[in-house]
């Protein structure tokens, strides 16, 4: 028998494998899940200190793959302000209304959450 240490979204098991034939069914049932250890929340990135009140947020998980504005750019709603990578697509990230870009509060090649602000406007 072999044990092994699985992480599954942040479950944990210990699971036990038993080496030889395989009827297709579980030999041991799997451990219930200890607890993961918590790694320290990551700070959000700060926007600079002259960010807009208009957020500009991501409307899927995925990685920045080019900026398509800069602050001080000016922008009309729907226009791309980032571009993100998400399941091999590249989404647009666009202005929700007119406005001037304020900050640009991401960088080629980070990974962003739905929701995450990238950029606010004025």
């Amino acid at each position: 028998m072999k044990n092994y240490t699985i992480t599954v979204n942040g479950n944990v098991y210990d699971v036990t494998v038993e080496e030889g034939a395989s009827t297709g069914a579980a030999s041991a049932p799997a451990a219930a899940p200890k607890a993961a250890p918590k790694a320290p929340a990551a700070a959000p990135k700060k926007a600079s200190a002259g960010a807009g009140s208009i957020q500009v947020k991501a409307g899927a998980a995925g990685k920045v793959v080019k900026l398509d504005t800069k602050p001080g750019d000016t922008v009309k709603a729907g226009e791309a302000v980032v571009t993100i990578e998400s399941m091999k697509m590249e989404i647009p990230v666009a202005a929700p209304q007119d406005g001037t870009v304020a900050s640009i509060d991401c960088a080629v090649g980070d990974a962003c959450e739905a929701g995450q602000i990238l950029a606010t406007l004025n």
